[in-house]
């Protein structure tokens, strides 16, 4: 038990000010003196020890009537180890720009609004804690915990499966744990959004796996460094999120995990930054399964690490020029909108689109389909049909050499069946070349004097439409070799043609 003749002076006056909630302030007004980073450094006069505020908190000293408990403090240095484990904490806590000896221990706590800022505390356990109000970290730092009960490596804020019914405030903040998890929050349930704005600093990896966050994330300017040990920066698997912004100078140096992430309204990264790898072993941004309605990915340069969008589902994408790195994952990514941002306004451009698909690794039909499927939506036929082709020419890159052959004459023909009038060129070519080849020649009836005349026009088509006869090619032939040849080239390129006409609309009217 705490006595009230064993406090010190300032404990005595935190003791006395503590039931109408008045603050005390033990700050000597000068900016040298009162720096929190120099907090080790204070006297006597400035120190509370750890076990006077728990025991205040937990009801020592009764509230006056007509006035609300509350635990205000400021400027002063908190000696021993303030545990408030398992604790139902009925009054709020206010400290203000102090130092702290020890970590602070709220695991499986229930405890009402909780305000920390500009304070130096090395490490907060809260895991399994129920905090009624706010929890405000504005502007502290909190360095890492060797380990807690559901983290084995060095953790500086852990929340995982609590409960907050207000907000997070972590504008301005740091969290240290290089290498380490700077903040471990996994199954944590926020009734308000979490502020990490304004000078937010993360050293080590921000988990927070499986997090409800009904009212956002929002990350604007914070740098995140030194990332976990995977190479992540920040982990939102399985998150259901409301928004997500990374936008105006954030900065990520480790993957951004967004796998299996169901966001209900907006992801920017507009004015933002992603630092992957380049070698691709460490990814920037990993979007695999995700569900979002609004993605903004206007990012200040390339990341440089891979964008893994496999398998998600957005209905409007932005991008630019700087959204993406040399290697993208698009394989069953779905979208309902794609617009390209250059020079302030929303362009796009087909050439620009098929050159997004051709980063993605190996052959895939379906970042084709998906585009083809939009640019007719939109009522572009003319692009869907050229991303089509654009679909059968990679495909063919990938099939054995007697295959491709096939390929490059069905290109050359008919466009694989999207460009029909090549067929049209074709045989004009060949029938102009037929009939200035035939004029100057003259052949020989098969049965003298029966069928028509020789007409070199009619004679070349009769050649090239190998289906019915228009009698001209059963009614002559050739004593001369060389254009005896010609008619058989002209007849073989009949049959070529007509089959590679029949074979690439016979696979457009299948497929499309």
């Amino acid at each position: 038990m705490i006595s009230y003749n064993d406090l010190t002076l300032p404990e005595r006056a935190l003791w006395d000010a503590f039931p109408e909630g008045r603050r005390v302030d033990l700050r000597v007004g000068t900016p040298e003196a009162d720096r929190v980073s120099g907090g080790m450094e204070w006297g006597a006069d400035r120190t509370v020890r750890a076990a006077v505020i728990g025991a205040l908190l937990l009801g020592a000293n009764a509230a006056q009537p007509g006035a609300v408990a509350c635990l205000k403090l400021a400027g002063a240095r908190i000696a021993g180890h303030l545990s408030l484990a398992g604790a139902q904490i009925e009054h709020a806590l206010w400290i203000e720009e102090c130092w702290f000896e020890s970590a602070v221990d709220l695991l499986g706590a229930s405890a009402q609004t909780i305000v920390m800022t500009g304070c130096r505390v090395p490490g907060i356990e809260a895991d399994s804690a129920h905090i009624g109000g706010n929890l405000d970290l504005r502007r502290s730092v909190v360095e890492s915990l060797t380990s807690s009960p559901f983290n084995n490596i060095s953790t500086a804020l852990s929340l995982s499966d609590a409960k907050v019914a207000g907000g997070m405030l972590l504008n301005g903040a740091h969290l240290r744990a290089p290498g380490g998890l700077a903040m471990a929050a996994g199954g944590l349930v926020m009734g308000g959004g979490i502020y990490c704005n304004r000078g937010f600093v993360a050293r080590g990896e921000i988990r927070l796996v499986g997090a409800q966050l009904p009212r956002g994330l929002f990350m604007r300017g914070s740098h995140l460094h030194d990332p976990g040990p995977h190479g992540v920066a920040l982990a939102l698997n399985n998150a259901v999120v409301s928004r997500l912004d990374f936008s105006d100078g954030f900065i990520a140096n480790g993957t951004v995990k967004l796998r299996s992430t169901q966001i209900s309204d907006r992801v920017g990264f507009e004015g933002g930054t992603l630092n992957g790898s380049p070698d691709g072993n460490v990814p920037a941004l990993q979007c695999r399964l995700m569900q979002a309605v609004d993605v903004d990915l206007t990012l200040t340069r390339p990341p440089t690490g891979a964008v893994d969008l496999r398998g998600a589902q957005v209905s409007y994408l932005y991008d630019s020029e700087q959204s993406w790195p040399a290697v993208v994952q698009l394989e069953g990514f779905v979208y309902g909108s794609v617009k390209k941002e250059e020079s302030g306004e929303r362009r796009d451009s087909v050439n620009h689109r098929l050159a997004w698909i051709r980063r993605s690794p190996g052959y895939s039909p379906q970042p084709y389909e998906q585009l083809a499927s939009w640019y007719r939506t939109i009522g572009h036929d003319d692009d869907a049909r050229q991303v089509l082709l654009a679909k059968q020419r990679h495909r063919r890159r990938a099939m054995p050499w007697p295959v491709r052959g096939w390929g490059h004459l069905l290109d050359a023909t008919v466009g694989y069946g999207y460009r029909p009038w090549l067929a049209g060129i074709w045989l004009l070519a060949l029938t102009l070349l037929g009939t200035l080849a035939f004029r100057t020649q003259s052949p020989t009836p098969v049965k003298q004097g029966e069928g028509a005349p020789f007409q070199p026009l009619v004679y070349t088509l009769d050649l090239l439409i190998p289906i019915g006869g228009l009698g001209q090619r059963t009614a002559w032939y050739w004593t001369d070799p060389d254009p005896q040849w010609l008619a058989y080239a002209l007849l073989a390129s009949g049959w070529v043609l007509t089959t590679a006409i029949v074979a690439g609309v016979s696979r457009t009217l299948q497929k499309n």
